[in-house]
């Protein structure tokens, strides 16, 4: 990515846009991700999210064999263009497809799901990238997630109701990992031309006439 485009760009924003794109660049993470596999309803999907985007974490895996992806706007308050979406729904079957992606760039599949031998969340090992699974609010994770599984997880309750809303999982799962894998000075960060790719995405989302000013770069109208 062009750091002059992003300068072309940034002189289109004001100075407090620019500091937040910073502030937030310097604070994403892609060691930790979230899948999304057949969750419908929308405002587990809006919630979800704004819990990403709130807590970071700037990748989203969404997997539809079932359902397609929706959400309300009012509750993921613009979340998602934040975020990066890697959406599955044009293979036989989409989930193969999402483990096999994130095996081969270095994840450790984590499935949340109620189990004997599911880890607490509080003693996952994060020496690794992690991948959180987050099943169907009808039958949690596939059998193609639990065999793609290096770990199952689950999050401690101590009341009678055993398991959280699919949202409300995500958000506790998300608040404390991402805290974790600070606490244990994992290497969290992006790289510096990842931030500078995302600043240049966002600097588009916020600026109206950002196609214009990119075809004006990329044809040397301005440089």
């Amino acid at each position: 990515m062009s750091q002059r485009l992003y300068e072309i760009l940034a002189e289109h924003l004001t100075e407090r846009k620019r500091a937040l794109f910073d502030k937030t660049a310097d604070n994403r993470t892609r060691y930790l991700t979230l899948v999304l596999e057949d969750i419908y309803q929308a405002q587990n999907t809006s919630a979800i999210q704004r819990t990403a985007e709130s807590w970071g974490i700037q990748d989203l895996h969404i997997i539809e064999n079932e359902h397609y992806f929706k959400h309300h706007r009012r509750i993921a308050k613009g979340a998602g263009n934040w975020l990066t979406l890697h959406r599955y729904n044009d293979e036989a079957n989409n989930s193969e497809t999402c483990f096999q992606k994130l095996k081969s760039d270095g994840y450790q599949i984590a499935v949340t799901m109620l189990d004997d031998d599911a880890k607490s969340i509080y003693n996952i090992d994060l020496s690794k990238k992690t991948a959180i699974v987050l099943g169907t609010e009808l039958t949690g994770a596939s059998d193609i997630a639990l065999k793609y599984a290096d770990t199952k997880i689950i999050i401690p309750t101590y009341g009678f109701t055993e398991s959280l809303n699919v949202g409300a999982a995500a958000a506790v799962i998300t608040q404390t990992l991402t805290e974790l894998i600070r606490k244990e000075n994992r290497p969290w960060q992006l790289s510096e031309n990842e931030k500078l790719s995302l600043k240049i995405e966002w600097a588009k989302q916020s600026i109206y006439w950002s196609k214009h000013l990119v075809e004006m770069y990329e044809s040397g109208e301005i440089s």
